[in-house]
């Protein structure tokens, strides 16, 4: 993304274009985001929902004639949308990279997106499943759940890779090697990633392949059905059904009711830290761009040792 943001400063700069709208630009931004710079669908998604509020709180003004002063009335206005902290942060890097392409494609000459602050976030250390109770929380589809075994298999992989749920969502069958033991996850700006699968997820998901898959594929087209987790249809599952079911087995086995796949990304984390594995390669299996995102496990490893300091040394 950097090398692209600093080409910016190298091309030569069109006249402006006055006539064109707001709605105009940011289409075009849309359209720089998927072919130029490569990024995912959810990515611009959320640059696209940050750009609608930006030409709400316009109102048919253009951003090309704004200054540093009009954008800091746009953070007050956003917080006034009772946004929290770390909304508004976002809002900021879009605000950013859409004035950065403005100076490219528009001829302004500062940007003035720059200057803005970004407001302080307190990094909150993400909750995790207890290992002592992930067993349970993998094996609670049973025999009586309509897609047990398919299930199963969902929980496993989430947690035995540490993917996003819509890199489980997307995943093809042919990224899939049981044999090798691991898969390849696309993650942000279509990148790819080789993760290891352990034993016990290798023989759930081998388990799904042989007895429940084909039952809800027999009625299509195999090249219809790329993706190795599919729904009742024998459709890819969107991953909002499979935010659902996790929640309906955190329900059942009484762990919190706040449990989301992110919650089992942050497990596999958390757990891998604990066993001593070297935050680089956790950092590279979680496909981090930097690793100061990745540290943040290191805080959760950190309070532990805080509470059994606070427990057991005779003078805490």
């Amino acid at each position: 993304m950097k090398s692209k943001l600093k080409q910016f400063t190298q091309k030569s700069q069109p006249a402006p274009k006055a006539a064109d709208t707001t709605a105009e630009w940011a289409e075009r931004f849309l359209k720089y985001l998927r072919s130029e710079c490569h990024l995912a669908n959810n990515t611009v998604a959320a640059y696209r929902r940050d750009l609608e509020h930006f030409k709400s709180w316009l109102e048919g003004r253009l951003p090309t004639k704004l200054k540093i002063d009009d954008l800091t009335n746009y953070l007050v206005w956003l917080k006034e949308q009772d946004l929290a902290a770390t909304s508004i942060a976002r809002h900021i890097v879009s605000l950013r990279m859409f004035y950065k392409f403005l100076q490219l494609e528009a001829g302004i000459t500062e940007n003035p997106a720059e200057l803005l602050t970004t407001p302080k976030i307190w990094r909150r250390i993400p909750k995790v499943i207890p290992a002592s109770v992930i067993e349970q929380f993998l094996t609670a589809p049973q025999k009586y759940d309509p897609h047990w075994q398919r299930d199963r298999a969902i929980l496993e992989l989430l947690y035995a890779t540490g993917c996003r749920v819509s890199e489980i969502s997307d995943l093809l069958l042919a990224n899939v090697s049981l044999d090798e033991g691991y898969c390849l996850a696309e993650g942000k700006g279509s990148k790819q990633r080789m993760v290891p699968l352990g034993e016990r997820a290798i023989e759930v998901i081998e388990e799904y392949l042989h007895h429940s898959r084909p039952t809800l594929v027999a009625n299509r087209d195999p090249k219809e059905t790329p993706w190795i987790i599919v729904s009742r249809t024998g459709q890819r599952l969107r991953r909002e059904a499979i935010w659902e079911l996790i929640k309906r087995y955190a329900k059942r086995v009484g762990i919190d009711p706040e449990t989301s796949p992110h919650t089992l990304r942050h497990s596999f984390a958390t757990h891998l830290l604990a066993g001593g594995a070297d935050l680089r390669l956790i950092q590279e299996m979680l496909g981090h761009a930097s690793i100061e995102t990745t540290q943040i496990y290191t805080q959760v490893e950190n309070s532990k040792l805080k509470r059994v300091h606070e427990k057991f040394h005779p003078r805490s």
